[in-house]
């Protein structure tokens, strides 16, 4: 064993030693890497074919410059990246983050999860991130409009069914799927309806594709409890975030019979101790675009508070980070664990630190990892993909049904490598476990290239 701690870490030293700035990058390899070790004790041939070292480096990475023209006919610059990572399982894929905060340390960190996380849903996908420092916030739609024109007039080159497709994600919604698209299918001057995800159901998009994630959150935390006798029913949730996740998620833990009390965007948080109306959520964040603290004016029972983080201060039985990385840290932890939290299930991606999770497990609070929770989302992608290729539709039953198999599948495969492994009930080592094992497995089998 101890061979095989050092191989980790020596490889560790590497992704530190060749990019020191990318400190994202750096805590989910770590995060991935530190729980293999009982899987690469079995398997002296991943060592042996480099395969961690392979994987830390994506195999392609591609940044560009996205000039457009605002309302004020000024020409605006912001920088374009994708992050092909790895195509061992299939085509790449992974969403878009349009974002002031994207960087390359942040798209690597997506990608390397998104790679496992594509691995755990069962469907012929690789992993791949991309996105731009381009802030839609604010932007009208004649703008938002004409830098997506610029930014899939240089994406195209990278992307395709069978290639890469990308999909939505933070600041990329069914908007700017729609003006990406159009770009897309100028330019080929071809319907390659499969080249993204995330589409209008009226141009070959999937039916429950945007309530995905925060179901399949949903659906994972439920077999998460269920495998315990917990009941969901009755349970006080806090949920962080507003967006396309946070919003689905509550609706199914209502759904299920729990009551949701929070929710937030980047200013800060509402508490409703009477449950979140999500009807008035919607109208404030989906119609008028608007922020949260609009909320208390047609519901003065609730309180705003400013910040985010202080959301994590509400007492809770369940708690449901869906905002974005990095939002549990380690004192927001210690004060859900003394409130009385019973569960955690991550719906952003990496939501928790480190130093967070290492608690909630040194507490034995029930913890849904990331790359194993959220995965709903682009297993739904992956379904969307299946229906272009076929030139079909399928209902919003039969989706979300397949949905709901494919979120109880990760969750046994994340107990059981647990257990398999010497880690039982651990299901973040159990998720990258499994998911390790499905990409070097098809490594191993196309040889070094």
């Amino acid at each position: 064993m101890a061979d095989m701690k050092a191989y980790v870490q020596e490889v560790l030293a590497q992704v530190v030693k060749k990019d020191p700035e990318q400190k994202e990058f750096h805590n989910t390899v770590q995060e991935v890497l530190t729980t293999i070790v009982p899987v690469l004790e079995q398997n002296p041939q991943y060592q042996k074919a480099k395969l961690l070292e392979r994987m830390v480096e994506p195999e392609r990475v591609i940044m560009f410059r996205v000039p457009w023209q605002d309302d004020q006919g000024e020409i605006q610059v912001n920088r374009g990246f994708r992050v092909q990572m790895n195509s061992a399982i299939g085509p790449y894929k992974g969403g878009l983050r349009f974002h002031p905060s994207v960087n390359l340390s942040i798209l690597k960190f997506l990608a390397f999860e998104q790679v496992f996380k594509n691995a755990l849903t069962g469907l012929p996908i690789g992993g791949g991130k991309g996105g731009a420092d381009f802030d839609p916030k604010g932007k009208s739609d004649n703008e938002v409009m004409h830098f997506c024109q610029s930014f899939m007039s240089e994406l195209y080159r990278h992307i395709g069914p069978n290639v890469d497709v990308p999909a939505g994600d933070i600041g990329v919604g069914g908007r700017e799927i729609g003006y990406l698209f159009g770009q897309y299918k100028r330019i080929r001057d071809a319907y390659d309806a499969g080249v993204l995800t995330g589409k209008g159901v009226g141009y070959w998009g999937s039916l429950a594709r945007t309530e995905a994630t925060g179901y399949g959150l949903l659906y994972f935390v439920k077999n998460m409890l269920d495998d315990k006798n917990i009941p969901i029913e009755g349970k006080t949730v806090v949920v962080s975030g507003s967006g396309n996740v946070a919003t689905y998620a509550i609706q199914k833990a209502q759904a299920m019979g729990a009551k949701v009390v929070t929710c937030s965007d980047s200013n800060g948080y509402i508490y409703d101790a009477a449950g979140i109306d999500l009807a008035a959520v919607k109208e404030i964040k989906e119609v008028r675009r608007g922020r949260i603290k609009e909320y208390t004016v047609t519901h003065p029972q609730a309180e705003y508070h400013e910040g985010c983080t202080g959301v994590w201060s509400v007492k809770c039985d369940i708690a449901l980070p869906c905002a974005t990385q990095s939002e549990i840290q380690l004192e927001a932890a210690k004060q859900l664990v003394a409130n009385g939290v019973i569960a955690v299930g991550e719906g952003a991606n990496m939501p928790s630190t480190l130093e967070a999770i290492a608690y909630f497990q040194q507490k034995h609070i029930l913890f849904a990892p990331a790359k194993a929770a959220n995965a709903g989302g682009v297993a739904v992608s992956a379904l969307e993909m299946s229906q272009n290729s076929e030139r079909l539709t399928w209902t919003f039953d039969e989706v979300d049904h397949r949905l709901q198999n494919i979120m109880t599948r990760i969750f046994q495969q994340a107990k059981q490598n647990s257990a398999q492994y010497g880690c039982p009930g651990n299901l973040v080592a159990g998720a990258n476990m499994a998911a390790f094992v499905q990409v070097a497995d098809a490594m191993l089998a196309h040889g070094v290239v």
